[in-house]
């Protein structure tokens, strides 16, 4: 049995209260479904910024009634300090999700993106520390690299920041290593690698690659790449988030107080990542016969990413489930159902 599993039998044994902030988002709600099929009592904060009404209704959709009862949720916004105490309180684990994502969203309002991963991450700290929770989750992001050039990136070598997005999840990572030092309260980052899977918004300016390109291809339209599709991503099953979350959580105090990264640990390009796609739904009938568009590289992107995950995989025993293609393959049927 691996640590994982141990955690779940943990949990399953003597279920415990927690926080999910951005519970209608795409990781968020991910984190939903997993907690309540381990019959855990989940409090759930979302403004509905990025996160939708029927993420929520999938997730009661696929627990048992008895296990939906089990979870509140609050409409609040992570900018009120008001919200996050309201949210806190009782819970004895928190796992903060919530911020505005996206490099060019970033780029375009540098002000929103601040108030909410700043402010916001800030009045959550406050809010956890003050309601004496056993222990404070956050995502963090692969963007803090930078400009740091080396590849595998490790956690204590990171260069300087790209975009205004990767100076706020920065921040996020200094003002907790701050309320280690100051107060005693001990958080644990971790850093996400280009996280998909199901529920993952594929509409508007902002969508990730993977269900952006998958809506494409399942609806017969053209496929843009940034650049000269070279570039590459640890992309990362979102079954290998919902593990690193729960690990940490449940984690020590000697682990503690740390940023992890959140990987695969493989590397993938925008032209590999394509092929895969369309490879993916040809086994589901759905042929696409179009060459991708290529255009400018975008501002602020990273021009190649992989993670070493040794670190979290020693202090944490995470163990990743899910390659690449194996996360494609599992989310299809979801992408086929939704995204026609």
């Amino acid at each position: 049995m691996n640590r994982y599993e141990e955690v779940q039998d943990q949990l399953r044994q003597n279920p415990k209260s927690w926080l999910v902030t951005g519970v209608a988002g795409f990781i968020g709600s991910n984190l939903l479904e997993t907690l309540l099929k381990l019959d855990q009592t989940v409090v759930g904060l979302d403004n509905f910024a990025t996160g939708f009404q029927h993420n929520l209704d999938e997730v009661q959709s696929l627990v048992s009634a008895q296990q939906w009862a089990r979870f509140r949720f609050i409409e609040g916004d992570i900018r009120s300090l008001q919200d996050c105490q309201q949210a806190c309180a009782g819970v004895d684990y928190v796992l903060h999700q919530a911020a505005l994502g996206s490099v060019p969203r970033s780029l375009a309002d540098p002000i929103t993106s601040n108030s909410a991963n700043i402010t916001g991450f800030l009045n959550m700290l406050v809010a956890a520390r003050d309601a004496k929770v056993q222990s404070f989750t956050y995502a963090a992001s692969s963007s803090t690299y930078g400009d740091h050039p080396a590849l595998p990136k490790v956690e204590d070598v990171i260069g300087k920041p790209l975009s205004p997005y990767a100076v706020t999840k920065y921040v996020n990572e200094l003002y907790a290593d701050v309320f280690a030092k100051c107060y005693g309260f001990h958080t644990i980052g971790l850093r996400y690698f280009n996280v998909f899977g199901k529920r993952q918004n594929p509409n508007g300016a902002y969508a990730a690659v993977i269900p952006k390109w998958a809506s494409a291809l399942i609806k017969g339209e053209d496929v843009f790449i940034n650049g000269d599709g070279e570039t590459s991503r640890d992309f990362t099953y979102i079954e290998n988030a919902v593990q690193a979350n729960l690990l940490a959580a449940t984690a020590t105090d000697e682990a503690k107080n740390q940023v992890y990264n959140v990987a695969a640990s493989g590397r993938t390009t925008l032209n590999s990542l394509f092929k895969a796609l369309v490879d993916a739904l040809s086994t589901r009938g759905i042929t696409y016969n179009k060459s991708p568009v290529y255009r400018e590289f975008r501002a602020g992107d990273v021009r190649h990413s992989l993670a070493d995950i040794g670190k979290i995989s020693r202090l944490l025993g995470y163990a990743p489930t899910h390659q690449v293609n194996a996360g494609i393959s599992e989310a299809m049927p979801w992408y086929a159902r939704v995204l026609q």
